[in-house]
C-alpha cells in the first residue's frame, strides 16, 4: 500500500508540474496580445482546464493499457516513469522551452517498461500502440499546426485587409477569449487523461500483484481487476491540473507569447483555433497528442504570413531540439531509475 500511495503523490505531482508547464499553451497568446492581464488569463485557463478535464477518458485508456504490455508493469515501473517525465519537465521548464508532457511520460514510462521486461523490446506495444497513437500524432500534429495556422491567417488577411487596425483589434480580441477558452479546454481533456491513465494503470497493477488483498472496507474501492478510469480519479486529476495552471509558468509564456513571434488579437486567435482544433480531433479518437507541439507550431505558421523573418528561428531551434531529446532522455532517466529499483531489491 506504502508504494500506491508513493506512486500516486508521484503521479499528482507530474500532473501539478503539468498544469503549471503547460499553461503557456493555452494563456501565452493572450497575454501577449494584452487581450487579457496575466491573472486573468490564468483563471481562464485554469477553469477551462478543469472543464476540459472532465470531459472523457479516452485518452486514459490509451496511456495506461495501450502502449506497453502491462504483465511487465509494476508500482516501481510506473514511479520510475513518472520520474523521468518529471525531471525531463521540471528541467525544459527552468530553461523555458515548451517541451511536451505528454512525450515526457510516455518516453518515462517506456523506458521504465523496458528495463522491468530486462530489455525484452517486444514490451512495447508498436504496432496498434506507440506507431499510430505517439509517434505518427508526433509527426502530423507539428505539420498540421504550421500549415493550418499558415492557412487560417492567410484567410483571415484576406478577409481584414480592408479594416481599420484599431477595429481589427477590438472584434479579434473579444473572439480571442473564445480561443484562448476552446484552448483551454483541449489542452485539460488531452492532457489530464494522461494521468488519470497512470493512476489507472497503478491500480489496476497493484490489485494483480496483490498490494490491495488487505485493504480495509473503506479503501476497498482500489481495488480493479480491470483497467477502468473511475470518478475520483478523474477529479482528482482536473483539480490538480488546474491548480498547477493556476501556478502560471512565466518562463515558458515568454518564450512563446514574446520571444518567437509578435502578435496582435488576430494572430493569437488564428494560433490558438487552429492548435484547439488539431487537439480536440486527436482528443476525440483517444490519440495522447503534444499540446505544445500543436500551439508552437500553430503560432509559427500564423507568424511566417506576416513574413517568414517574422518568426524568430533562432528560438524555434531550441525548442524542436527539446521536442527531439524528450522521448529519449525520459526514457533513460526512466530506465534507470527503474534499474536502480532493481538493483535495491525493488522490484
Amino acid at each position: 500500500m506504502t508504494i500506491f500511495l508513493i506512486v500516486l503523490i508521484a503521479a499528482l505531482v507530474f500532473e501539478y508540474i503539468n498544469g503549471f508547464h503547460d499553461a503557456a499553451n493555452a494563456i501565452a497568446t493572450v497575454v501577449s496580445t494584452k487581450v487579457l492581464t496575466p491573472r486573468q488569463a490564468i483563471v481562464l485557463a485554469a477553469f477551462f482546464n478543469l472543464v476540459g478535464a472532465l470531459a472523457g477518458t479516452a485518452v486514459a485508456k490509451t496511456i495506461g493499457s495501450g502502449l506497453v504490455d502491462t504483465s511487465y508493469v509494476t508500482m516501481f515501473t510506473i514511479f520510475s516513469g513518472l520520474t523521468g517525465a518529471i525531471i525531463w519537465n521540471l528541467a525544459t521548464w527552468w530553461l523555458g522551452l515548451p517541451s511536451s508532457s505528454s512525450h515526457a511520460l510516455i518516453g518515462g514510462l517506456c523506458g521504465a517498461a523496458l528495463a522491468s521486461a530486462h530489455g525484452n523490446w517486444n514490451v512495447m506495444n508498436w504496432s496498434s500502440g506507440l506507431w499510430p497513437k505517439v509517434v505518427l500524432p508526433m509527426i502530423t500534429s507539428p505539420l498540421l499546426g504550421f500549415f493550418g495556422g499558415y492557412c487560417l491567417m492567410f484567410l483571415l488577411t484576406m478577409g481584414i485587409h480592408r479594416l481599420r487596425p484599431r477595429t481589427v483589434n477590438g472584434v479579434f480580441g473579444k473572439l480571442q477569449l473564445v480561443s484562448a477558452s476552446f484552448m483551454g479546454y483541449s489542452h485539460g481533456s488531452n492532457d489530464a487523461q494522461k494521468t488519470m491513465g497512470i493512476i489507472a494503470l497503478a491500480l489496476y497493477t497493484g490489485t494483480q500483484s496483490g498490494v490491495f488483498k488487505d485493504l480495509p472496507p473503506g479503501l476497498a474501492f482500489l481495488r480493479t481487476p480491470e483497467f477502468v478510469v473511475d470518478k475520483w480519479i478523474v477529479v482528482t486529476c482536473a483539480v490538480t491540473m488546474a491548480a498547477g495552471t493556476a501556478a502560471g509558468g512565466w518562463r515558458i509564456i515568454r518564450t512563446l507569447g514574446h520571444k518567437m513571434v509578435r502578435m496582435q488579437p488576430v494572430h493569437g486567435f488564428a494560433a490558438e483555433t487552429t492548435a484547439a482544433l488539431i487537439i480536440h480531433g486527436f482528443t476525440s479518437i483517444g490519440v495522447p497528442v503534444s499540446t505544445t507541439h500543436a500551439i508552437t507550431t500553430s503560432i509559427m505558421g500564423v507568424g511566417a504570413v506576416k513574413r517568414f523573418g517574422a518568426v524568430k528561428w533562432g528560438v524555434v531551434e531550441r525548442i524542436v531540439w527539446a521536442w527531439i531529446f524528450t522521448l529519449p532522455v525520459c526514457g533513460l532517466i526512466g530506465y534507470g531509475t527503474m534499474l536502480a529499483c532493481t538493483a535495491l531489491g525493488y522490484r
